[in-house]
């Protein structure tokens, strides 16, 4: 009963340790790739501090940066917690092994008592000598062979068992060890996301301290997109209403040609009507014939049949000579070739049925056929659809990069008593960034800002998508462009951060590119 309790407990104790054992590894992996997140972040922070002077972009790294550190440690206190468990399990198993160590020596024990109180079987020599006859002297010899390999057994289960006691020290050794030193590491993580709160409070105070030279320069850089904004809505409003003065002149003209590919189409299906109908009139007439002669040979065949068989019953009564066999063989030779004539009949008559179905179906593909002819002939054609809206939300990004600002109207990053308007996203890229076009479309517009920089429209169908804050344009006016086609260079803004402003709009209304791109 003991054994069987124990080992139901070791199963359980390895069950649980196997589970988290793997979550311990599953958490030292996202450890490493959060690790590797925030060495990329500090790369990114020291070329927007050696590029920009005070950035919101620089800001929201910093956050960022936080955000990760905070994980690692959560992650770390996890795995701090699934260490302390193992210990403990560990010192459960110990005191398991412990017990059944105990139980052995003690039934071993037990063992060298019996062996001692039974002195004949110690003098082994003198307990196989007196046996009475050869046959009990070999039993008793097999007997201390046996006695002496359980001897043997129950010593080697005692050793086994202190060696696994020793093997689950170790291990709890182990795992004490791992814990000290993830406590180390603990401990380097807090001092580290301490530093890096002061940073940021620092940073936030720093803001606070050039909040009236920022306020400004950002009301400034407001007036600016506002205005480049009435620029952006005239040329869209603009682009629509071209749009839609071609497509009704498409339409009126898709519809003088379809009237006129009508009338010709009309025509020529009246000369098929005309021909299809003499060749259904000639193929009638040779189908009434065919009627005829079938009709004739079967009545002949009938009656020549019927003549036959009433020689067949006379030859039948009456004693057959020459002269009857001779009647009866030209009866039978009669009877044959009527026979011939009436299929050869009834198979014109299907033949001449056969050329009306297919007259009659070649005219209505004839008709058909003269139809789509004159709709090509005239230029008739289906306008094609843009699929840029069955692409949402699997749209590349227009640049790779951190998001600053998100879309619609939100308070200021750090001067909450400041709304942001924006109509699309503000993407932080390190200098020399190229911002490329995320779907095949039309170069629409190139706008210069009063700034220096210029904003590219692209035109994909009834959608826009603009490319802001750029230095230099890699596009021109009505150039046809595809997915990846670089747009242009990002430029500086006024905090000195390299900033994209991305905007997707759906006619003469901007949506949130986040919910078309996948990032």
């Amino acid at each position: 009963m003991i054994k069987k309790f124990s080992f139901l407990i070791g199963i359980l104790l390895f069950g649980l340790h196997y589970i988290q054992a793997q979550k311990k590894e599953q958490l030292q992996k996202q450890n490493a790739d959060l690790k590797k997140q925030i060495a990329q972040i500090n790369t990114n922070l020291a070329k927007t501090r050696s590029e920009s002077k005070l950035s919101i972009a620089y800001l929201t790294n910093v956050n960022k940066k936080l955000v990760l550190r905070e994980k690692v440690y959560n992650n770390t206190q996890k795995e701090k917690r699934f260490i302390e468990d193992e210990i403990y399990l560990r010192q459960l198993e110990i005191n398991r092994q412990n017990r059944e160590l105990a139980i052995l020596r003690k039934n071993y024990a037990e063992v060298l008592v019996n062996a001692y109180k039974n002195k004949g079987v110690q003098n082994k020599v003198t307990f196989i000598l007196s046996s009475k006859n050869l046959g009990e002297a070999l039993r008793r010899v097999q007997y201390l062979k046996q006695y002496s390999d359980y001897q043997d057994k129950k010593a080697a289960e005692i050793t086994t068992a202190a060696t696994q006691i020793q093997k689950s020290i170790a291990q709890k050794k182990k795992s004490a060890t791992e814990k000290e030193n993830l406590l180390i590491t603990q401990k380097k993580d807090l001092a580290t996301i301490n530093a890096e709160r002061v940073q940021k409070q620092q940073l936030v105070a720093e803001f606070k301290k050039n909040e009236a030279k920022i306020t400004a320069e950002l009301k400034q850089k407001q007036t600016q997109s506002k205005a480049l904004e009435g620029q952006i809505r005239a040329i869209i409003a603009e682009e629509i209403r071209i749009a839609k003065a071609e497509e009704e002149a498409r339409k009126k003209a898709e519809a003088e040609k379809i009237r006129l590919a009508k009338i010709a189409a009309e025509r020529e299906k009246a000369r098929i009507e005309a021909e299809a109908k003499a060749k259904a009139e000639a193929l009638e007439r040779e189908r009434k014939l065919a009627e005829a002669e079938a009709k004739k040979a079967s009545e002949l065949a009938a009656k020549r049949a019927e003549e036959e068989r009433k020689r067949t019953e006379e030859a039948a009564k009456t004693e057959a000579n020459a002269r009857d066999e001779a009647r009866k063989v030209a009866a039978k030779k009669a009877s044959d070739e009527a026979a011939l004539k009436a299929k050869e009949a009834t198979d014109k008559l299907n033949a001449a049925r056969a050329a009306e179905e297919a007259l009659a179906k070649k005219k209505e593909a004839d008709k058909k056929a003269a139809e789509s002819k004159a709709m090509t002939n005239f230029g008739v054609s289906t306008a094609s659809g843009n699929n840029f809206a069955a692409n949402k939300g699997k749209l590349g990004m227009p640049i790779a990069g951190t998001i600053t600002h998100r879309f619609g109207r939100q308070p200021h990053p750090v001067f909450k008593n400041i709304m942001e308007e924006n109509n699309g996203i503000k993407i932080s890229v390190s200098k020399g960034a190229v911002a490329r076009c995320v779907f095949p479309g039309t170069v629409s517009s190139i706008l210069p800002a009063s700034d220096g920089t210029k904003t590219v429209i692209i035109k994909h169908g009834g959608y826009f998508t603009l490319y802001s804050n750029l230095s230099n344009n890699s596009v021109s006016k009505n150039q046809q462009v595809s997915a990846g086609t670089p747009v242009g260079t990002v430029a500086q803004d006024f905090d000195g951060a390299y900033t994209l402003d991305f905007q997707v709009w759906n006619g003469s209304t901007p949506v949130d590119p986040l919910g078309w791109v996948s990032y």
